[in-house]
């Protein structure tokens, strides 16, 4: 049903340029074209199918430019529907093939060769639009006469007058010819909206406002808008003007849109899309986003709107470590428990959870397919992929015939299956239970023959016990503790000064890990992985985990702090620093960092307050002011602070004195109290 005057010149306006918009009188759709140029439209629409690109025979007819003006199409004086006019610019494209008579002895060709390159070319345009919820097909014909065939020139135009839209939409338009012999061109334009549909916010909640009078009967409709298929419906109520609607705030995702129409025969629906750029719809899209294992080689993802994303295969050991790569990898387009959108982490799943049940001790076995019915096995492990069989001193390693005997019998699980290879669960429980209860057993004869022992001899299992516990403590006092230190690699100068530390640090009863001194196994492993076995270790161990700030590691503190990942740069494949965030920031958020961790800087380098706060809630010492009580955090938590101490310290300083000279005062600079310029004197 047409619009009513007064509403158009409300969406589009009191200017001069929209008031004088060109009206078309009758319904009947029209073509015309440029002078020179005849255009003829087809009676009747026509499936919209593009087919594919054909090699072109030789000069042809191509759209190059899509235009669009908007007019009115009134049925009457104040009753008028908006249209979009369409001008399609054509020119000539491809050439004629050279005769191969006239290249190859430069004669004359045949004169009835000549006659196709004076002919006229014709085409068959083909335009389609789309507007929610209409499409339409329409077919021109244009011949160019020879006189204008020039080849990579303009033509001209062909107008098509029109196709009706509704107020606030979203129109689409493609234009190719057929057959098809290049790309097809294509345009979106956003008509205006009506004035009286208006969204606001109220904290948490959105309004809609429908301001129209209160005599006027509508429909509303909400929806989400489809890429591929037809559009959801949400909800759909008949109203009574004036209206406001709320919607919780968790209810929205970027394709939901609302439908507004009068209850009127053949009325015109308005469609708009306000929350496509709302970044509270974002988030709802992927809380509401749902991993789904269809098959052993297929997978989904339901989520309510499209989404565009990666997806890659990872695996994740008990007790909420990091979801780790499968190396070697599987084929990650079909398959995913990682799903990452605009570089950060979006949704992980374990597609396999109703299969499996809960999380448990089992192991992954990754089988990979080679040429010729090649196949290999290794067990996902913190530390990499273990071939098996195979000598290695880790678990997967010892059980490796027993893994190989149960794959075989068909007691492990199929998780995935492809091309590349396949992915196996194989339980451990009765590995377990036989391993403990030998050890059970042991204690229990270990127990008997004390308690024999101790009934036999009284007095001198006293002497004894006195005589172990003095054993232990000396021994705990002994044991060096394990000391893991982290830093970002700045440059190499300050990596020289870190491995100074490092060594100083080893003089002390300290066993120091630190990546300088393991490149091939980060190599081997990966950061993240090479990290993430040393901090379970030096913590399971009572050790202590010292993070070694520089600007460069204040820096990447702050981005992962902001943005809940590191900002994409270029960064050595051996920066344990920048890998070790995601697993030493739940550390701090969730308060276990006092205690296992402590961290430094160097006096002339960084001030302390430069630390991230979320850091200092450990102590952060400059060094080398205050080496002693960074050695004293080092030591055991019960271990007594002795006199030698401060001894301990003098010897760390001067073991890193020259390293922190060279770092701050590199050969050919002046040294402190030898600079040159006034006052500064030879010393005689």
């Amino acid at each position: 049903m047409p619009v009513p005057w007064f509403l158009l010149s409300l969406a589009l306006g009191r200017s001069p340029v929209v008031l004088s918009l060109e009206r078309l009188v009758g319904p009947q759709d029209a073509t015309h074209c440029s002078p020179g140029l005849s255009c003829h439209l087809w009676d009747s629409d026509i499936l919209c199918l593009p087919g594919d690109i054909m090699p072109a025979p030789g000069p042809v007819l191509a759209p190059t430019h899509l235009q669009t003006e908007l007019v009115l199409r009134c049925h009457k004086e104040a009753d008028c529907d908006l249209c979009v006019r369409v001008a399609v610019h054509l020119a000539v494209h491809g050439h004629w093939e050279e005769p191969e008579d006239e290249e190859k002895f430069g004669g004359a060709a045949d004169p009835g060769v000549e006659e196709p390159r004076n002919a006229s070319l014709q085409a068959q345009v083909v335009l389609s639009f789309q507007a929610y919820p209409t499409a339409r097909c329409v077919l021109l014909e244009v011949q160019v006469p020879a006189a204008l065939v020039q080849f990579g020139q303009s033509v001209g135009s062909v107008v098509y007058d029109c196709f009706e839209a509704a107020l606030g939409s979203e129109v689409r338009i493609w234009s190719y010819t057929q057959p098809r012999y290049e790309k097809e061109l294509n345009l979106t334009q956003q008509l205006p909206a009506l004035p009286w549909l208006n969204v606001s916010a109220d904290g948490d909640n959105v309004h809609l406002v429908l301001n129209v009078s209160e005599e006027q009967h509508f429909g509303l409709s909400l929806y989400w808008n489809q890429v591929q298929g037809p559009p959801k419906p949400r909800w759909h109520k008949n109203l009574t003007g004036p209206q406001i609607i709320t919607l919780n705030h968790t209810d929205l995702v970027p394709c939901l849109c609302i439908q507004v129409w009068p209850l009127e025969p053949d009325s015109v629906r308005t469609n708009i899309c306000p929350f496509r750029e709302d970044p509270r719809a974002h988030r709802n899209l992927w809380r509401a986003a749902r991993l789904r294992l269809l098959t052993l080689q297929s997978w989904l993802l339901d989520a309510p709107c499209s989404l565009p994303a990666e997806a890659a295969l990872c695996w994740r050991a008990p007790g909420g470590d990091p979801c780790q790569p499968l190396v070697p990898p599987l084929s990650w387009e079909n398959v995913t428990v990682d799903v990452n959108s605009w570089e950060k982490l979006q949704l992980q799943e374990c597609l396999w959870a109703d299969s499996l049940g809960p999380l448990k001790d089992d192991v992954l076995l990754l089988e990979t397919r080679g040429p010729q019915d090649n196949r290999s096995l290794c067990a996902l492990e913190p530390s990499g992929c273990t071939s098996l069989p195979s000598k290695a001193s880790t678990r997967a390693a010892r059980l490796g015939e027993y893994l190989l005997q149960d794959l075989q019998s068909g007691q492990c699980l199929q998780l995935w299956d492809d091309d590349l290879g396949a992915l196996w669960a194989c339980p451990m429980d009765k590995y377990i239970h036989k391993r403990w209860a030998l050890v059970w057993l042991a204690c229990l004869l270990f127990a008997a023959a004390l308690s024999l022992i101790l009934l036999l001899k009284k007095d001198h299992a006293k002497e004894w016990l006195r005589l172990l516990k003095q054993d232990v403590r000396s021994g705990a006092a002994a044991r060096s503790r394990a000391a893991l230190l982290l830093y970002s690699a700045d440059d190499s100068g300050f990596e020289r000064l870190v491995g100074a530390l490092a060594s100083a640090l080893c003089q002390l009863p300290l066993r120091v890990a630190v990546d300088l001194w393991s490149r091939r196994e980060l190599s081997a492993q990966g950061p993240v992985a090479w990290f993430h076995a040393q901090r379970r270790q030096t913590l399971q161990e009572g050790g202590v985990v010292v993070l070694l700030f520089s600007p460069g590691a204040v820096a990447l503190c702050s981005e992962w702090l902001q943005d809940g990942v590191s900002a994409p740069g270029a960064h050595g494949p051996h920066d344990a620093f920048r890998a070790s965030l995601s697993c030493v920031l739940p550390d701090f958020l969730q308060g276990r960092a006092p205690g296992s961790y402590v961290g430094a800087c160097f006096d002339r380098l960084l001030h302390p307050d430069a630390v991230p706060a979320l850091f200092r809630t450990v102590p952060v010492f400059t060094l080398p002011s205050q080496l002693p009580d960074f050695l004293g955090a080092l030591q055991q938590p019960r271990a007594a602070r002795s006199g030698r101490l401060q001894e301990r310290a003098e010897q760390v300083s001067r073991a890193l004195q020259p390293a922190l000279d060279s770092y701050f005062h590199p050969p050919g600079t002046p040294a402190p109290g030898r600079g040159v310029g006034p006052g500064a004197g030879d010393g005689t």
